[in-house]
């Protein structure tokens, strides 16, 4: 997994975390929303029951006094009165900042105004006993004094109704408020899902598509590699058998084109079969070479040698059809290669360059550092490559390419490719290539950079 893909798959590890921290938050605070809703809702209930209660209380207390006083005209009577009345007149001034609405205020203003007016006729009774008593003054008093009382009772219910209203606004209050947590947390859910599966999408993009992949070419390479034991076991065998009978030919015709004149058809005869001899002779080599790939003698030297030496010995014979074999400076990067195959497959790769150009181009051989993935591990390597200036692999030939005895050569075997794979395999590396149709191909031999 590369790191672009860590960093994804972290963020939205981190996101998703961050998601449910805010909602585990949500949670909290609609349960203490919940916690101090009904914390003032048994708030207003408890008061709106206490200032009736009270009230009732207070004015029943304060009309007993006042009715003892008229029946018995007893001056501690009025004097209780009149403290009992003050009493209940700070009570009415105390519940003034616990009121909200302007329903509230009005009741009391109004419980107030009542509560002034039975005191001025409480005070105007008590003066008018003070000079002097008329008959019937007591019963008109005393129903006065019951009406007053009634109408305070009232406006006293009125003011707890007032008071128990305003749970309502709490209600609506506490009701927007839950309604926005909810919403929150209705929106950070959704986001949280978004979340998750951006996550698993992204998981299955970077994560469980390139396995499946590679998982469909491991058992590709599996079932490649099948054939290839069991072609390769058929090959070994067929040149094995070729071998020692193409051998007697071979020294046979010898023999015989020794007695034919030079010049003769019967020496031209025996020079043609004396060339197709070594073209089967170097087809059971090929053959034998790649069901038996021999085991590489590992040295460390600079990736350069081989392509110096590659260049100075086919540079020549390049040439003569107008093709450059050109080698860049580089630095002496240190490999561990079989020097002997590594010149094969460079040999073969140059070979397979001239034959796409033809006549007139450059072939250019370099080595360069880089850092690539070799069994899974990404680990520094060094690249030799192989890039010409010819006409490119055609689609259709690229599918095929690695593929044992495929060949677009008329004289061609189809194991050049096949047997350069095998041999940058059994050294830890890789065969890579990028072609362009009509503007050239060019060969990479990946190899693990070794220590200097």
């Amino acid at each position: 997994m590369n790191r672009s893909v860590k960093f994804r798959l972290a963020a939205l590890g981190v996101a998703a975390a961050l998601m449910g921290v805010l909602i585990a938050l949500a949670v909290v605070l609609s349960e203490r929303e919940g916690r101090e809703l009904r914390a003032q809702l048994a708030t207003v209930d408890s008061e709106s029951f206490g200032i009736s209660e009270h009230f009732k209380d207070s004015l029943r207390e304060v009309n007993n006094i006042r009715l003892r006083y008229v029946m018995e005209r007893d001056a501690a009577a009025w004097e209780q009165f009149l403290s009992a009345s003050r009493d209940l007149d700070q009570w009415l001034e105390q519940q003034a900042p616990k009121l909200t609405t302007s329903l509230e205020r009005e009741s009391l203003r109004q419980v107030k105004s009542a509560y002034d007016d039975y005191l001025a006729a409480a005070r105007q009774a008590h003066e008018r006993d003070l000079e002097q008593r008329q008959p019937g003054d007591a019963l008109a008093e005393f129903a006065n004094f019951r009406g007053q009382s009634q109408h305070l009772f009232d406006l006293g219910q009125a003011l707890a109704r007032a008071h128990y209203e305003s749970r309502n606004q709490v209600l609506a209050t506490a009701n927007s408020t839950l309604t926005r947590l909810r919403h929150l947390m209705l929106a950070l859910l959704a986001l949280l899902f978004a979340l998750g599966m951006a996550l698993a999408l992204l998981a299955y993009r970077d994560l469980v598509v390139p396995l499946r992949v590679k998982l469909v070419e491991s058992q590709s390479l599996v079932e490649r590699h099948e054939k290839l034991v069991s072609l390769g076991m058929l090959a070994a065998g067929v040149a094995h058998e070729i071998r020692n009978p193409l051998t007697a030919i071979k020294a046979a015709v010898f023999i015989q084109q020794k007695k034919f004149p030079p010049g003769s058809t019967e020496a031209s005869d025996a020079a043609l079969v004396q060339r197709e001899i070594q073209r089967l002779e170097r087809i059971v080599t090929e053959f034998l070479q790649f069901a038996r790939p021999a085991e590489p003698e590992l040295v460390v030297q600079p990736a350069d040698q081989p392509l110096k030496e590659v260049q100075s010995f086919l540079a020549p014979e390049l040439a003569r059809n107008n093709i450059r074999l050109l080698l860049e400076e580089s630095a002496p990067l240190p490999v561990k290669i079989d020097d002997e195959q590594m010149k094969q497959v460079l040999i073969n790769l140059v070979q397979n360059a001239a034959d796409s150009i033809g006549h007139d181009g450059a072939i250019t051989l370099r080595s360069r550092s880089d850092r690539k993935a070799l069994c899974g591990v990404e680990s520094d390597v060094v690249i030799l490559e192989v890039a010409d200036t010819g006409h490119g692999i055609a689609p259709e030939v690229e599918k095929r390419l690695f593929d044992p005895f495929f060949t677009t050569k008329p004289n061609g075997t189809g194991l050049g490719l096949s047997i350069a794979e095998c041999i940058v395999q059994k050294h830890g590396g890789a065969l890579q290539y990028q072609t362009q149709v009509n503007h050239g191909t060019t060969f990479g031999i990946v190899l693990p950079r070794a220590a200097a």
